[in-house]
C-alpha cells in the first residue's frame, strides 16, 4: 500500500476513533449523571439492563477504542519510519489484501497464526 494512502486511511480511522471516544465519554457521564440523585434500585428491576451493566459496556467500548487508537498510532509510526507494510517478525511484505482489510496489521499472514513470544 502506498505510504500516502496508508497515512490517509489511518488518520481517517484515528479521527473516527477519537470521535467515538468522545461520544463514549459523554455517554458514560450521562449514565452517571442520570442516577446521581436517584434512589433507583436497578439491581432488582426485571426490565432490561442494570445501570452497572450499561456503565460496564460503555467502559469496555472505551477501552477497546483506546487499544485501537494505540494500534493506529503505532501504524502511523511505521509509515513515518518506512517500515509500514513489513512484517515485524520476519520482515516479509504484508499483502495488500491484509493491509486493506486491517491497515494496522503488524505481521504477515504466515506470522499472524503463530503465537507471539509473550505467549499470546
Amino acid at each position: 500500500m502506498d505510504p500516502h494512502e496508508a497515512r490517509a486511511r489511518l488518520e481517517n480511522e484515528r479521527n473516527d476513533i477519537l470521535a467515538m471516544s468522545r461520544d463514549l465519554v459523554a455517554s458514560f457521564e450521562d449514565i452517571v449523571d442520570g442516577v446521581r440523585d436517584s434512589n433507583l434500585d436497578d439491581e432488582h428491576d426485571p426490565e432490561g439492563n442494570t445501570i452497572a451493566v450499561e456503565r460496564s459496556l460503555v467502559s469496555s467500548l472505551a477501552e477497546s477504542a483506546a487499544i485501537r487508537l494505540a494500534q493506529i498510532e503505532a501504524a502511523l509510526g511505521r509509515v513515518e519510519d518506512g517500515t509500514y507494510g513489513r512484517c515485524l517478525r520476519c520482515g516479509a511484505a504484508i499483502s495488500e489484501g491484509r493491509l486493506s482489510a486491517r491497515p494496522t496489521a503488524e505481521t504477515c499472514m504466515s506470522c499472524a497464526g503463530q503465537p507471539r513470544e509473550d505467549g499470546r
